[in-house]
Order: C-alpha cells, then sequence, then structure tokens
C-alpha cells in the first residue's frame, strides 16, 4: 500500500453559524467536532498521518482537542499547519507541509473538518478512488429537481437530475499532480476554489466521482448542530472496564518523598525522571489501562525534558481528561502502596482526599490501603516503594 496522507481543513471561522467558537470546536455530545472528525478519518487504518489545518488564533481550541484524542490518533497526527485566508490557500498550505516531510505521501485526501459523519466506508473507497484515478470525490445523488435561473429569478433551464451530484469530502488525489495544480493557481492569482476537485478540473486533470453518503453531512447552521447532537448524543449501554496500574521507584539520597499527591518527610527521597509519585502513577495507568489507551510512559515519556520533576497530579488529571472526552465515567479508585517506611496510616484520609480532588470524585470513590512485604524483597530492604492500582470505569460500547 502506497503512503497515503489526510488533510483536514479545520482553518475557517464559522461565520454562517456564528458564535464565539468556530464550528469545528463547538461541543457536540461532550466533544469538540473537530474530535469527532479526527477520530472517523483515523479509523481508516491506510492513512499513515494526519495534516490539520488550523486558524492560527485557534491553537487554545486545537490543543484541547488533540489533548482527548486516542493514542492511535496521536501517533499519526503532524503538527498542526497555520491555515490561509481562503480554503485553497489552507489546503495548499497544508500539502506544502506534507512536500517537506522526509518522504511525502504518494496520495493525499483532503476532508473538512466540519464533516464528523465520515465513515470507515466512505474514507476507504476514498483511498480506493485515489489510487484507482488519480483525482476522486464522493458525490450525492440529488433528489430534487434544480431550476438554473437568470438574475432576474426567471427560470431558464431544468438541468437533468440524473447527471447532478452534491459533492463531499473526503477527495482524493495522488500528491504530487494535486500539489502541482495549487500551485499554478496560486501563480495564475486564483485562490478561491471551494474544493479540490473543481480546481483539479481547471487544471485539466479528470476527475472520477464516487457513490458519496448522505449522513456525511457537513455542520454549517444552527439546526445541523442540533441534527449532530440528536445524532451523536450516546444512547449505547455504559460498558464497565477495569485497568490495572503498577509502579516502582527507588528510594535515594533526600529527605521528602511524594505519595498518594503528598508531600511526606523521610530519611530518603526517590530516584526518578518527575517527582517520583508511585501511587499517582499507578492511578494513573490503571486509568489509562481501562481505557486502552497506552501507558503513562507512552502519553509523558522520560526522554521529554519537560517532565523532569513534573507533579504527578497532572499525569492522573490528564488520563481522567481523556476518559471523560470519550464519554466515560470513573466510578472507583483502589490503591495500594507497598513499602516498610514512611508509614501510610497516619496519612490515608489526606491522600483519599487528595486523589478524590485530582480526578473530580466523591471522597467515597477512593480507596487507599497500605502493606509490607514481610521484610521481603526490595521493599522489604527499605530500597525502594511500590504501589498497585485498580481503576473501574464506564465506557459507551464501541469507543
Amino acid at each position: 500500500m502506497p503512503k497515503i496522507a489526510a488533510i483536514i481543513v479545520a482553518a475557517g471561522r464559522g461565520t454562517r453559524l456564528g458564535g464565539e467558537v468556530a464550528k469545528q470546536y463547538r461541543k457536540i455530545a461532550g466533544r469538540a467536532v473537530l474530535g469527532h472528525t479526527l477520530t472517523a478519518i483515523a479509523d481508516q487504518s491506510d492513512i499513515a498521518r494526519i495534516v490539520v489545518v488550523i486558524h492560527p488564533d485557534d491553537d487554545p481550541y486545537y490543543r484541547d482537542v488533540i489533548a482527548a484524542l486516542p493514542m492511535a490518533v496521536m501517533e499519526r497526527l503532524a503538527p498542526p499547519v497555520p491555515g490561509g485566508a481562503t480554503r485553497q490557500l489552507s489546503v495548499m498550505a497544508g500539502l506544502e507541509s506534507l512536500a517537506s516531510e522526509e518522504q511525502a505521501p504518494a496520495f493525499v485526501l483532503v476532508h473538512d473538518a466540519a464533516r464528523p459523519f465520515v465513515s470507515r466506508d466512505l474514507v476507504g473507497r476514498a483511498v480506493a478512488a485515489g489510487i484507482a484515478h488519480a483525482a476522486a470525490v464522493p458525490g450525492v445523488k440529488i433528489a430534487d429537481t434544480i431550476k438554473r435561473v437568470d438574475e432576474n429569478g426567471t427560470i431558464c433551464e431544468t438541468p437533468d437530475r440524473d447527471l447532478l451530484r452534491r459533492v463531499q469530502t473526503p477527495q482524493a488525489f495522488a500528491f504530487a499532480p494535486l500539489l502541482v495544480a495549487h500551485r499554478r493557481a496560486v501563480d495564475a492569482g486564483l485562490t478561491g476554489f471551494t474544493d479540490d476537485g473543481t480546481l483539479a478540473e481547471w487544471a485539466g486533470h479528470s476527475v472520477h466521482i464516487f457513490d458519496g453518503e448522505a449522513g456525511n453531512m457537513k455542520i454549517t447552521s444552527g439546526e445541523d448542530i442540533v441534527e449532530a447532537e440528536r445524532r451523536l448524543t450516546p444512547s449505547t449501554t455504559l460498558i464497565s472496564r477495569a485497568g490495572i496500574g503498577y509502579d516502582v521507584h527507588a528510594f535515594g539520597p533526600g529527605d521528602h518523598i511524594w505519595i498518594g499527591g503528598l508531600r511526606l518527610p523521610h530519611d530518603q527521597g526517590v530516584i526518578a525522571h518527575s517527582d517520583g509519585d508511585v501511587a499517582l502513577h499507578a492511578l494513573t495507568d490503571a486509568v489509562f489501562g481501562a481505557m486502552a489507551d497506552g501507558d503513562i510512559g507512552s502519553h509523558f515519556p522520560p526522554s521529554d525534558p519537560r517532565w523532569r520533576g513534573a507533579a504527578s497530579d497532572q499525569f492522573l488529571a490528564h488520563a481522567v481528561k481523556r476518559l471523560r472526552a470519550r464519554g466515560g465515567q470513573l466510578d472507583h479508585l483502589d490503591l495500594t502502596i507497598i513499602c516498610e517506611a514512611p508509614k501510610i496510616g497516619p496519612h490515608r484520609d489526606a491522600m483519599r482526599a487528595r486523589i478524590a480532588a485530582i480526578v473530580d470524585v466523591p471522597i467515597s470513590s477512593v480507596s487507599v490501603k497500605a502493606t509490607t512485604s514481610e521484610q521481603l524483597g526490595f521493599t522489604g530492604r527499605r530500597e525502594g516503594i511500590a504501589a498497585q492500582a485498580v481503576a473501574s470505569v464506564r465506557l459507551p460500547e464501541g469507543t
């Protein structure tokens, strides 16, 4: 399979919809439209690289969107690209970004961020059509009779609706010819093409049309938002899932340790990249495990200097934020700390309260226990500290 990339056009301002936030960042069923769209596109495993073109002012909104994406999407996501003054210029910016990578794709899909209902089947058929024809766009047959009118509103033609299609995205192209066509259009002073199929036609390419989907709606109005809410609001049963986390750190020089979000005096410290809070690390991995969403090392790699000495409460908060962004609920956290010292009992309730505050659940949903290893192993020799945790969550079926 040749390398295939996708460009998601998310630089528009959504003036037709109104509101302070552009339509691609409007929340539907608790999640931004762009988040739904990215997840849908990434569901097609043939897509190796995804470039999102955004308005420069929207970077904070974009960061919120990607913070809630599954790791399977994040792994294929390129850095965002600033868009241009028109849709055409935004697509060209995405193409130029892909062209600058070490290996440019052979084919590219261009998709509107405001089409969150694109199906895996449609994306797969777009890929196949692009490979077969080098330029292909999805279209839906017209059900209504269409009239062409003059400037006075007088009907002057009734086109044969069997020959008409409503064009959608994703549109699929051989990468190099589309990039050349975009450059030619800009050189000719043309920047207003509203879709890439039309630009490809202008450049002299034969554009194939394949069947689109009536459900692949583009959100452009308040009525569309209402319909999208209806379609995306989960009516599915929440499925119970559990995750297990485990962490260990060796003791080293120091006069305190962080455990359960608390700073406890101790005659040693821990050797760690972050603050070394084994309790919060185990809880974080338990939440990630319940979601099948990687582990703490994949989200916060120790090779990244940003996390040197970092407070571990942000790791746990991030994991729970991702859970809730997927429509999930955190039901219970059960933590066991294994060490000879320091004594955990006097701090148990404070730890429960601190953890409950980090994840925003009642303290009754947090259990903290402690045990020793009966002087066996590295914890028994007071060489380090360990923790294991279980997270009980509920997620919508199929997520």
